[in-house]
């Protein structure tokens, strides 16, 4: 669900990032009350056309957060061009309560975030959330960034080194910017991570991995992982930003019925819909339940998580879902499609 928040603050971060903090009335404090690592829905209408964005919340999750995001500026974006330009204070946006499951609730141990751009801003989050309220924990920060210019947070994870000088550990790489001192200049490619990881830490004894940027960081910093033996259930991925033919063609479609129906339970109330031809089963329930959830309709999300009942579905693409929630029966509903004549999904669970 949507509610509308009034800009408190726009801060400008970069030349093509900035900062938006949004006042949260006392009536619905407690729906947008976040996990550290979650992000919100952002909605506004251009030209009669709908459209949706997720962002990350970058602030600690405390007794009285904060509710604010960091957007970045994507070439062509319809949201990130508009927040940069022309979003203001006292402006209104339709912001949906906090969602996502990249999240680290405080607990004793030792963490890890290897970020890219934009990645760093649910991980900052998580990571000063940690340190304020857990004194048993120790976060290490490995990021990549194309300059110093163009790093977002950069005074914010300065703050934490500064606070937390024994628990805190930071390293930096530029990819287009040499430095006088830490990480010689380049890309956190797997190769790279593959040597550097050991020599920066024990592997074996880090409790949990948090990786969050654009694909490539991503996916390259987890096969550096599992070939250090680092098992699975450890390793938590976010991605931003999919580019179509880095992340591979979509699954091979499989026969589909001629006609099949999907039948979705949303606040408590069911209902059928028809599966038009190669229409995804979002597609199909947002015709009769507007309010069905969803942001990005990429598969990287997760807004429009449900639980398959029954049927069987193929899903194009997940960049959302852990393992064990495949497992257990989670499905995204915008990049699935009916194998069987019936479908059951459930938004509730």
């Amino acid at each position: 669900m949507f509610h509308p928040l009034q800009v408190r603050e726009v801060e400008r971060l970069t030349d093509d990032a900035v900062a938006v903090t949004f006042d949260v009335p006392p009536e619905l404090r407690a729906a947008f009350r976040y996990s550290p690592g979650q992000h919100i829905a952002l909605r506004r209408t251009v030209d009669g056309q709908e459209i949706r964005r997720t962002y990350s919340i970058c602030t600690p999750a405390t007794d009285e957060p904060v509710l604010k995001v960091g957007i970045r500026l994507v070439e062509d974006g319809a949201f990130s061009t508009y927040a940069l330009k022309e979003l203001a204070v006292g402006h209104t946006v339709d912001v949906m309560a906090p969602a996502g499951r990249f999240t680290l609730e405080p607990r004793p141990g030792h963490f890890v975030g290897i970020v890219g751009g934009s990645g760093i801003t649910p991980v900052l989050s998580i990571a000063a959330t940690l340190l304020a309220r857990q004194p048993d924990a120790r976060f290490c920060l490995i990021r990549s960034d194309r300059t110093t210019a163009s790093t977002m947070f950069l005074e914010e994870v300065a703050d934490l080194k500064d606070r937390y000088p024994q628990r805190f550990q930071l390293l930096h790489a530029l990819s287009r910017e040499e430095q006088q001192a830490g990480l010689p200049s380049g890309r956190l490619d797997e190769e790279r991570l593959r040597s550097l990881l050991p020599a920066l830490l024990t592997v074996e004894s880090v409790d949990g991995w948090y990786l969050c940027g654009p694909f490539g960081l991503v996916q390259g910093a987890e096969r550096a992982l599992r070939a250090l033996k680092v098992p699975r259930s450890r390793i938590h991925e976010e991605i931003f930003h999919i580019d179509n033919g880095a992340a591979g063609p979509p699954v091979p479609a499989a026969s589909a019925p001629a006609h099949s129906t999907v039948t979705a339970t949303l606040h408590g109330r069911s209902g059928n819909s028809p599966v038009h031809d190669g229409e995804s089963l979002l597609d199909a329930v947002l015709r009769n339940r507007a309010d069905a959830p969803y942001a990005c309709k990429g598969g990287v999300c997760g807004t429009c998580r449900a639980f398959l009942v029954s049927g069987e579905i193929r899903m194009d693409r997940n960049f959302a879902l852990e393992a064990d929630e495949v497992d257990t029966g989670y499905v995204l509903a915008c990049q699935s499609h009916p194998l069987t004549e019936k479908v059951e999904l459930d938004f509730d669970r």
